[in-house]
């Protein structure tokens, strides 16, 4: 039996991480985050196993993981990058509008970056994806670099979480107006 390989499992050990955090972070009441499943349409199943065997993707999904902090709506993707660029191909359209529609309703939307080549995590606020999206949008760069982004929101393992992003989280909200 061969081996399955997708694009589409590329951060699934950051989701992982993400995934076992957030169990933390709803055990001690901080926070209640959900993975968002991607919808799909099944078209060839195992009867005999109850297995769906082929499958496509139903519709454009929205983004990773949607929620509340402490009464705070949240909503974030999560992204893996195996250089010190980050192509803006790895963010759709279809997220980016979602995002910018959620922060219009008072949630705050941002990506989980894990750089793996330097093994660190970044908390990316929605603000920043957005004036990289734009930036691309008006024919400059259709990426952003290890360099451009903030490292004041450096995600790291904390109180027994593996990716403590609650911290960056409150660190993006205390520089709100």
């Amino acid at each position: 039996m061969g081996t399955w390989n997708t694009r589409g499992l590329r951060g699934s050990a950051l989701e992982d991480l993400i995934n076992i955090s957030n169990e933390r972070y709803q055990s001690a009441g901080l926070a209640l985050i959900q993975k968002v499943p991607t919808p799909i349409k099944p078209m060839r199943m195992d009867k005999e196993r109850g297995q769906i065997t082929l499958a496509y993707f139903d519709k454009k999904s929205t983004v990773d993981y949607i929620g509340a902090v402490q009464g705070v709506p949240v909503c974030f993707d999560a992204k893996e990058c195996a250089t010190d660029t980050f192509a803006l191909q790895n963010l759709h359209e279809h997220q980016v509008d979602f995002m910018e529609g959620f922060e219009a309703q008072k949630g705050v939307s941002f990506i989980i970056l894990h750089f793996t080549k330097r093994d660190e995590i970044y908390y990316i606020p929605f603000r920043d994806i957005k004036k990289f999206w734009d930036r691309a949008g008006q024919g400059g760069r259709k990426s952003f670099c290890y360099d451009e982004i903030d490292k004041d929101y450096i995600i790291t393992a904390s109180e027994g979480v593996l990716v403590h992003y609650l911290a960056a989280l409150k660190k993006d909200l205390d520089s709100r107006p």
